[in-house]
């Protein structure tokens, strides 16, 4: 039997190839060395290094993680990088090297970051999951997915390690912005979207690529909100809670998963055999490939210390079902030796190996490891994509607050001051895992706001204020100067996610551009930036607390990756916007917003406090947690699921019918929704469910539901859900998913604190 024959099933296939590998070449497999390092590129030519060829031709390369990504960390610069043609042909160089060099031939899996956009230079910058989540819109979310696949496949990427599934619960910890929200049922429907949407009708489909949902798992309830520290929670919380929308998207079909770098309960994730075996691999029948993440082996040894040394970490790893080390580092070292003495048994490691080797299989690459470079420049930051970022942008901005019509602006706004450090930084806009942007690529708030007002060029004033950090405040002086010229103020702060690209900064007594021999970091979100706070950084509520007294109409846009608690902010300002990192046509979604042309219809999907000391705030909590605080309540100043609108949204005649029902039977929810203002706009429809009496305890509302829909001025929709025990259910005795009869309340409305309720009654079967 040929083992390249595709008429052959891939399980006959990959045996063949198995029985005629060496140790050497089965640990090879395992192992993901760093892409960019397999390279050079000088004056426009790419030159694959010796090391990596020789690495090819005396054992194999399983995989490269980030041939293409590009940002400080990799040291990869838009000098340095390739292009989205070179790219395509970079891999091409990979590929050839490894199918004719190797022994056996086979093509190397190419694995690169999507979180929001492939990270390669080009490449279109999405807007972050967490503003994703907040437009509540899951077919234009799997769109997107289709695109980012596209680009990234188009330059020979196979694998994506998004999505990102975990479920925040401290928004100090600086990866909120790589996540959906606070809501596990929100959080499968975003899951089931980007499988559905990046992984196609089939994986070898030449616009598909395999997803890596990560981080398996309750990676976003650590101790502290502190970036990978231990995670406190029970079992059924975690089986309710975290491990729902990796359940959901392993059901749709997800051909990887990434542990994550925690541990639950004295066991790190990368070695969590209840997880990674009798959960994931027996209760789902998941199937796929699981890759560490980087790093993530050595830690066994030196972090959790679980393993006496590097060789013990790396067989527990194996063991407990690991098939690839994302950096290879551990697996490279010490897989081989584990072998020869008799540490690692050879049915262990060919488990892993057939895991990796049936991927490459269903992705195609044996019949298609090469790509053609002209689609990659035709595909990537196309127009279409552009469009699509635009709109999911502005459809994840959420309107805080709207005092007396300050927004939409119109003509009698008058001159226009657009102040703040995020007015005219297109990197802070961008969010973490971004690659460096070519200049105006990235349309700023200012620039926006400019196009819109493109012939009265006049009206538009700017300073940028201050930094995100620090407590220069010598820009003050001159942003109160442009303030006070202006009948409106627009301030853009926030924070940012903007590693060191080496832009250069912003002279603060004039606003312009100038560059320095060190560049200015900003950064105070983002990938192990955690805070103790959620308050602005820096001097920025001191900026627009000094604008404030100028008596303008004054309106706080908000640029950043994780809920701001700044009461006097919310108190004073006449308008709030929340629009997250709104990616590269963040600059043009804003201005749509503020000048009225899109009406806002964000929702948010994390709680934002009053204060940090209210921690944590996400609206499922159990019944039992307690109502207040000495100094204040424990209610959240903005709930999950709010958002102003240009219009207004009434709701009526909720029914459930029938209002009893089997636990096998289900019953119709429907509701009213009138838009009974004067201008179109899209409302979240929001169902939940609470399980009035329950043999464990729960939460006192669940998410269960929710429809976006655009009505015109005067228009009522009814909009219908379906309960049946699907919504009923919980994890009970013995930890197994149960439905009980009972009492339960449904409830429809436009946020978890604002809605309609009616009853359910729950009989036996």
């Amino acid at each position: 039997m040929d083992d390249k024959d595709p008429t052959k099933p891939i399980g006959e296939r990959v045996e063949h190839l198995l029985g005629q590998m060496t140790a050497e070449e089965k640990a090879g497999q395992l192992i993901q060395p760093f892409g960019w390092l397999a390279y050079d590129h000088i004056d426009g030519k790419i030159t694959l290094k010796e090391a990596f060829k020789k690495q090819v031709e005396q054992g194999g390369v399983g995989s490269l993680y980030g041939v293409l990504r590009a940002d400080p960390w990799t040291g990869v610069s838009l000098e340095t990088g390739l292009s989205p043609a070179q790219g395509a042909e970079a891999i091409n160089e990979i590929q050839r090297y490894a199918v004719e060099h190797s022994r056996l031939g086979i093509p190397i899996l190419i694995g690169e970051e999507c979180s929001h956009g492939h990270m390669a230079i080009g490449g279109t910058v999405f807007p972050v999951p967490l503003a994703i989540g907040s437009a509540w819109n899951v077919e234009l979310y799997r769109e997107m997915c289709r695109a980012v696949a596209r680009e990234t496949r188009a330059q020979g990427g196979a694998v994506t390690y998004s999505p990102v599934l975990d479920v925040v619960r401290d928004p100090r910890w600086g990866r909120t912005e790589e996540c959906f929200g606070e809501d596990p049922y929100l959080i499968g429907e975003m899951a089931v979207a980007a499988v559905q949407g990046m992984q196609g009708d089939r994986l070898d489909g030449e616009d598909s690529v395999a997803v890596t949902l990560k981080h398996f798992v309750g990676y976003g309830s650590s101790e502290g909100g502190r970036n990978a520290g231990p995670v406190h929670m029970g079992w059924r919380e975690l089986l309710e809670v975290d491990l729902y929308p990796f359940r959901k998207a392993v059901e749709a079909g997800a051909a990887s998963i990434m542990p994550a770098y925690n541990e639950i309960d004295g066991i790190p994730c990368t070695v969590h055999t209840e997880l990674l075996g009798e959960v994931l691999r027996k209760r789902w029948g998941f199937e796929g490939m699981v890759i560490t993440d980087c790093g993530a082996i050595d830690m066994l040894a030196s972090g959790h210390d679980v393993a006496a040394d590097g060789m013990e970490a790396a067989v527990q790893a194996v063991e407990a079902g690991i098939d690839m080390e994302m950096s290879g580092e551990m697996f490279s070292r010490y897989l081989l030796d584990a072998l020869r003495q008799g540490k690692l048994e050879t049915a262990t490691l060919d488990r892993a190996v057939r895991r990796v080797l049936a991927l490459k299989f269903k992705l195609g690459l044996f019949e298609r490891p090469y790509v053609e470079p002209s689609r990659a420049a035709q595909e990537i930051g196309s127009k279409e994509h552009l469009a699509l970022a635009r709109k999911l942008a502005a459809e994840g901005i959420v309107l805080l607050k709207n005092e007396a019509g300050t927004l939409p602006l119109n003509g009698a706004a008058g001159k226009i001051a657009v102040i703040g450090p995020n007015a005219d930084h297109g990197y802070n806009q961008l969010g973490d895992y971004t690659s460096p942007q070519p200049k105006g690529k990235v349309v700023t708030v200012l620039e926006g706001i400019r196009a819109k007002l493109a012939k009265e060029p006049e009206r538009v004033l700017y300073a940028p204020g201050c930094r995100i950090k620090g407590i220069d405040r010598e820009g003050f002086a001159y942003a109160l100067s442009v303030a006070s010229q202006a009948d409106t103020v627009v301030i853009v702060a926030g924070g940012s996610s903007a590693r060191d690209f080496g832009d250069g900064t912003i002279d603060l007594k004039t606003g312009a551009s100038k560059v320095t021999d060190n560049t200015w970091n900003d950064m105070d979100c983002g990938e192990g930036i955690d805070r103790m706070t959620l308050q602005l950084s820096g001097v920025q509520l001191e900026l627009i607390q000094e604008i404030h007294k100028l008596g303008k109409p004054l309106v706080v846009v908000y640029i950043n990756g994780r809920p701001i608690a700044e009461p006097w902010v919310e108190e004073n300002a006449h308008a709030v916007l929340e629009a997250w990192y709104p990616g590269q046509e963040g600059g043009r979604a804003i201005a749509d917003i503020l000048f009225g042309d899109v009406n806002p219809s964000g929702r948010l999907t994390v709680s934002i406090p009053k204060h940090v000391g209210q921690l944590p705030v996400y609206y499922n909590g159990k019944r039992s947690r307690g109502k207040r605080y000495l100094e204040e309540d424990s209610q959240p100043r903005y709930p999950f699921g709010f958002g102003l609108s240009y219009t207004e949204f009434r709701y009526s005649n909720l029914t459930v019918k029938p209002d009893r029902i089997a636990l096998h039977e289900e019953a119709s929810v429907t509701v009213d929704v009138t838009n009974a203002g004067d201008r179109e706009g899209a409302e979240v429809v929001q169902l939940y469910i609470s399980d009035v009496a329950s043999s464990y305890t729960r939460p006192s509302k669940e998410l269960k539901g929710f429809r976006k829909i655009t009505l015109q001025p005067g228009e009522t929709r009814t909009v219908a859900f379906t309960v049946g025990a699907e919504q009923l259910q919980y994890v009970g005795k013995e930890y197994e998913l149960a439905s009980e009869p009972g009492l339960f309340r449904v409830m429809a409305g436009r946020n978890v604190a604002d809605t309609l309720s009616a009853d359910l009654i729950v009989r036996e079967d």
